[in-house]
């Protein structure tokens, strides 16, 4: 995790609408996730959502879709100075793409640590066992140590947060 930053109005839409996008994942039935990737001057190019569900494919991340995306769009140049905007900081599998594909920063709202204490949280909860992902719960610097990491975002914490507690059936 970085120090602290402060958000321009610009990057603070952006983050924004990854929470609403996971907000959409989570109306279609998939894990709330959203990602925005955005040029070097902030201008938006494209966003996705989780799509698991939809396609039963686990890979279907947004943060794998937007480097996939990336590698086939952008020069080299132009997705190292791009910067992409998540809901929760990349799963061991997204960071690894975000790397490989040579992409800039990463701004997430929740960290991996976060979302693992949250999920342990809402099975104490629901008073059920606390499962383990099929992967470990890393930061983004475990896999992509070259990768500028920005986060979390406190102020919109508590909204994701509430999304992923919908998500686990406690609403």
């Amino acid at each position: 995790m970085s120090s602290p930053h402060t958000f321009t109005s610009t990057e603070l839409t952006h983050l924004r609408r990854t929470v609403a996008l996971a907000g959409e994942a989570l109306a279609a039935g998939d894990a709330p996730f959203g990602s925005v990737l955005v040029d070097k001057r902030n201008v938006f190019l494209r966003e996705d959502r989780n799509r698991i569900s939809s396609t039963n494919d686990a890979t279907r991340h947004p943060e794998f879709e937007l480097a996939r995306w990336a590698a086939q769009n952008m020069t080299a140049e132009e997705r190292r100075a791009a910067t992409m905007y998540t809901s929760g900081e990349h799963c061991p599998m997204c960071a690894a793409a975000h790397a490989w594909v040579g992409l800039g920063s990463i701004v997430y709202v929740a960290s991996a640590e976060q979302l693992k204490a949250w999920l342990g949280e809402f099975k104490r909860e629901s008073g059920g066992e606390e499962g383990s992902a099929p992967v470990a719960y890393l930061p983004v610097g475990s896999i992509a140590p070259g990768v500028e990491v920005i986060g979390p975002v406190a102020e919109l914490e508590g909204e994701i947060k509430a999304l992923h507690r919908q998500y686990a059936g406690l609403t």
